[in-house]
């Protein structure tokens, strides 16, 4: 008998401990504030950008071969440096040509006197106007000879069309070139296109003359900026996207044709837009929530609704205001009502509030 009873006190103990234990605070017993990290709810400027991987392209690029046939008897210029527009790229020999144009000019020189002859008998009514007509023809014929010689000498002047970049050359001097002979190329670096396409859901977005920004991973610290100048009226039916191409300046001649490049434009844009860190976020089901500090140290989940995401920021669209305090880590072990102990963000919030200008 003196057992049960014993028995009966110990049981009616151990359950009245069990019960102090069983919830965050009951009979005056309470669990110890939680540390966590806070973060305060921040305004910053947000914008929605379209961001895309394309291919840089010279705007001005050509392969420069000669016109005629002809002997190359120099090349002033120095592989892989700026030549000016008119530049000297080759000289072609050009002997035999002035020979024939020498002989081209007297031709032309005796048909004009023989022209002026016919048309003073003519007009005193001494010749026909057979002999006018013939006489004015073969004048003509001697310009039209003269003028084809002169074309041909001027291409044996070989001149840069643009200002650029000279390739390397293909020949050298001394060599027989035949019409379409490859001599070098040239390139202009100071103005660039890059070309890259936008899925249909971006198309009423984007438009000509929309800015583009411009980064490549050979300088990813280098931002160049340009506009869309060509969108192709035809969406990939295979794809669903359309081809577009933006032109910018390249003024220091870093960025290459052929080089990968990094495209962002910006879509809208909203000032004073509410952010919190990322981490802060937890979900549960369909629904985000955060924890939010009360002026007691008690923290209550509380519902958001998130907009853009950036890398290290989230905007809210709706659940929070500016100026609240936030759980930003350590709200695995919280549950409402908990008492914590906040501990300032080791990074400050205007950090991360502006850590990426962009959302995707």
């Amino acid at each position: 008998m003196k057992f049960a009873r014993k028995h009966l006190v110990i049981v009616i103990l151990s359950a009245a401990v069990i019960s102090g234990c069983s919830g965050p605070q009951t009979g005056g017993f309470a669990f110890p504030p939680v540390p966590v990290e806070t973060a305060v709810v921040t305004t910053s400027t947000i914008e929605d950008r379209f961001e895309a991987v394309g291919s840089i392209e010279a705007q001005n690029a050509i392969t420069i071969v000669s016109e005629i046939d002809a002997i190359v008897t120099d090349l002033p210029f120095h592989e892989g440096t700026t030549i000016q527009k008119g530049a000297l790229v080759a000289q072609l020999d050009d002997s035999q040509i002035r020979a024939e144009m020498a002989r081209a000019a007297a031709f032309l020189e005796q048909k004009k006197a023989n022209f002026d002859r016919i048309q003073t008998l003519f007009e005193k009514g001494v010749t026909t106007q057979q002999d006018f007509d013939d006489a004015s023809a073969a004048f003509k014929v001697a310009q039209a000879d003269l003028a084809i010689i002169e074309a041909r000498l001027a291409k044996t002047q070989i001149t840069a069309p643009f200002s650029g970049v000279i390739g390397a050359r293909t020949v050298s001097p001394g060599a027989f070139l035949r019409a379409g002979t490859t001599i070098t190329s040239l390139t202009q670096l100071s103005e660039l296109k890059v070309t890259f396409s936008a899925p249909e859901r971006f198309f009423a977005l984007l438009r000509r003359g929309s800015e583009v920004t411009i980064s490549t991973t050979a300088y990813p610290d280098e931002f160049l900026k340009g506009k869309i100048e060509v969108i192709e009226p035809i969406i990939d039916q295979a794809t669903r996207a359309a081809l577009m191409i933006a032109h910018f300046e390249n003024p220091e001649d870093k960025f290459r044709p052929g080089m990968s490049a990094n495209i962002s434009a910006v879509m809208s844009r909203r000032e004073k837009a509410l952010v919190i860190p990322d981490e802060a976020v937890f979900a549960e089901g369909a629904q985000n929530m955060v924890y939010v500090v009360k002026e007691d140290s008690s923290v209550a989940r509380a519902v958001i609704t998130v907009g853009t995401r950036q890398r290290k920021a989230v905007e809210v669209v709706q659940g929070l205001e500016a100026g609240m305090t936030i759980v930003k880590a350590g709200h695995q072990k919280l549950f409402d009502g908990a008492k914590v102990n906040p501990l300032p963000s080791a990074v400050d919030s205007g950090q991360w509030g502006m850590a990426n200008g962009g959302g995707r």
